[in-house]
């Protein structure tokens, strides 16, 4: 039988030439930091397309309607929505959570019957 020989190699301490490596010079966030980052309130944007939309489909939106939107909106993203549909009494907007971007609108009407894909969140207002 065949023994098989096991040589032991002595350690020896890494030796690094050059110079010593150094942190990075800007402070890094601390987790807290951003966790508040992430859940913190962001203004709604509206696209062009859904501008446009809005405008063609003569669908009017008021300021006090934006703002309950934002709020849903905010609150959907914290909970890990990033891709909604928000129906309002007179709209349904397809609105991306993750950049707080209104990406298209539709009258309630013209929503009936439509078919909406690659959302993972509804927000239903009254």
């Amino acid at each position: 039988m065949d023994q098989l020989n096991i040589h032991r190699v002595p350690s020896q301490p890494l030796i690094r030439q050059g110079k010593p490596l150094q942190r990075s010079q800007s402070p890094k966030q601390s987790f807290l930091e951003q966790l508040n980052d992430a859940i913190q309130t962001q203004p709604l944007k509206i696209s062009k397309h859904a501008t446009d939309r809005l405008r063609e489909r003569n669908i009017q939106i008021t300021d006090a309607e934006w703002a309950h939107v934002t709020e849903k909106v905010n609150e959907a993203r914290q909970k890990g929505i990033k891709d909604s549909l928000v129906l309002m009494d007179k709209a349904a907007l397809i609105v991306s959570a993750k950049n707080a971007t209104v990406i298209t609108a539709m009258d309630r009407m013209e929503a009936k019957d439509q078919l909406f894909t690659n959302i993972d969140g509804t927000i239903v207002l009254n």
